[in-house]
This record gives structure tokens, sequence and C-alpha cells, in this order.
């Protein structure tokens, strides 16, 4: 039997706190959610000025990439190519969701909203750097 690795609310705590001050240092109000392997919310924060929509999106980011253990930008590209994808199950299939990566496997992801889509994925870089 394999034993799994998982995200305790330490990993999570630190994880917000890069994220937060990766989008300070920019001035850029997002909303950040870090969600499990499963792509279940295990910690959150919406920054003051971020929209009351990012929230969602921001956790729909996190699903998408903790259920598929991609980058959620594989999607929106891969949309382009095929538009069918739009209906695919997993969450919102826009840049800003990010995998959490630990020995080789996903143990969650994180997903940011609330600036341009690279300026997301970049938050939810910083954060997802923590684990390793």
């Amino acid at each position: 039997m394999r034993t799994k690795q998982t995200l305790t609310s330490a990993d999570v705590k630190k994880m917000l706190t890069a994220c937060e001050a990766k989008a300070a240092a920019n001035k850029w109000p997002v909303a950040i959610a870090i969600v499990d392997d499963g792509g279940f919310l295990l910690g959150f924060a919406r920054m003051d000025g971020a929209a009351a929509i990012t929230a969602e999106v921001a956790m729909g980011k996190a699903r998408a990439s903790a259920m598929t253990k991609r980058p959620s930008k594989f999607f929106e590209d891969r949309i382009k190519e095929r538009p069918a994808f739009l209906n695919f199950p997993a969450g919102i299939l826009l840049q800003g969701g990010v995998p959490i990566m630990y020995q080789n496997e996903c143990v969650g992801a994180i997903g940011v909203s609330g600036v341009q889509s690279h300026e997301d994925e970049e938050v939810a870089q910083a954060g997802a750097s923590e684990i390793g």
C-alpha cells in the first residue's frame, strides 16, 4: 500500500502568505484559493479591492488544476483548438491555476483571480513554489 502525501494547514498558511505577498508587492487585488488533490477547498483569501466574482473564479481555476494535475492554462490553450473543452466538467479553464507538486505527486492546486491571467498565474506560482 502507498503512503499518500497531503497538505497540512501549516502548508496552506505558508502558501497563502506567499501568494498575498506577491500580489501586494504588485498592488494586485486578487482572490486566492488553495484546494487538495480532489479539488476541495483548504484555504482562501480575498484581498481588499478584489471583485466578488474573483472568489468563484479562483476556486474554479484551482479545482480544474487539481483534478487534471495541470496548469489551467493548458486547457485555455486547448479550447482554441477544440471548443468542446468548454464543456469540460473540472472547473474554470482559464490561466491562473497551478498544481502543487510534492515528490512528483499532485497534492493540490492554487487558483488566483483578479488581474490579468498571466499575473494570476504568477501569484499562484509564488505560493506553489513554497512546497517542495
